[in-house]
């Protein structure tokens, strides 16, 4: 496995580690019943740290499909190289620390880590697309 898949592979993972947290907070906030059922009205009830897991498990179901298609396009074209195992290692780390600055409120720093790996993805698709 080239170290740009393993990236994606870690990503997945990630995914759902942000997806348990979330829920966690979830189920903490509302009981397993309110967990297991509609969810609907339930807004009231979430911490602001719920709240923020959740908007930080959405912001990455936005941001994942495009990381994806990158790395597929270095992958489909065999431009894997050190540049791009490293900005796709450093998107993985930046979106799991996007996580943590959002549930602590790191302003402004969450959204530089944003744009940081934003900058990972449209490197990756220009180096796909273009080297």
């Amino acid at each position: 496995m080239t170290p740009t898949l393993a990236a994606l592979l870690a990503a997945a993972l990630l995914h759902y580690v942000t997806v348990f947290t979330a829920q966690r907070f979830l189920t903490r906030d509302i009981g397993t019943d309110g967990n297991f059922g509609t969810r609907e009205g339930v807004e009231a009830e979430l911490s602001p740290l719920t709240h923020r897991l959740r908007r930080a498990t959405a912001n990455f179901v936005e941001n994942v499909p495009a990381f994806i298609i990158a790395i597929l396009v270095i992958s489909l074209t065999a431009k894997d190289s050190a540049l791009t195992a490293a900005l796709a290692w450093g998107w993985v780390g930046l979106r799991a620390l996007y996580v943590v600055a959002y549930a602590r409120e790191w302003v402004p720093h969450r959204t530089v880590i944003w744009v940081t790996s934003t900058l990972c993805t449209l490197a990756l698709l220009a180096i796909g697309a273009f080297a």
